[in-house]
């Protein structure tokens, strides 16, 4: 017990007014719900651990060529985002298999990867010589436009 909890009968109450089941007890429970904007919420932060893997990927093969580092980063990211969706975005498990989730996100996340190497293509073209960190975050960028519509498309059609 911290000097700033007081006792208030046998539950500890803090100063400010918070209990057991109080700020973050509602902060969790909003954020398991279904609701589209929770979904959202959780979509966005899918999204981002994903990009985090899609980032060491491209960095990590950019040398070999930007077109394949986005490939392979795409891929990878997409794996792991598709099952993070199917279990903790739409919390689908129980009702879509596990291939299910890949192929049809899989197909989704394909518009993403040609606008991103459309993207990637037209930066290199536009500004040649460009660093792989600057490439990452352009085609980073592109993807949460994109994402937005694999959102909608995921949430109505495979989850």
């Amino acid at each position: 017990m911290s000097t700033s909890d007081i006792w208030v009968g046998s539950n500890p109450t803090s100063v400010v007014g918070r209990q057991k089941g109080g700020i973050s007890a509602k902060l969790t429970g909003l954020l398991t719900g279904d609701r589209a904007f929770v979904q959202l919420i959780r979509f966005a932060l899918v999204g981002g651990i994903s990009n985090i893997l899609y980032f060491g990927a491209f960095l990590a093969l950019h040398g070999d060529g930007v077109l394949l580092a986005n490939a392979v980063g795409a891929v990878l990211s997409t794996i792991l985002a598709n099952e993070l969706h199917r279990r903790l975005t739409f919390h689908a498990a129980d009702r879509v298999h596990w291939f299910t989730a890949q192929w049809e996100g899989g197909g989704l996340a394909l518009i993403g990867l040609a606008a991103s190497s459309a993207a990637i293509s037209a930066l290199g073209f536009l500004l040649p010589g460009v660093s792989g960190v600057l490439q990452a975050g352009f085609v980073i960028g592109v993807s949460a436009l994109v994402g937005g519509l694999r959102f909608v498309a995921l949430r109505g059609w495979v989850f």
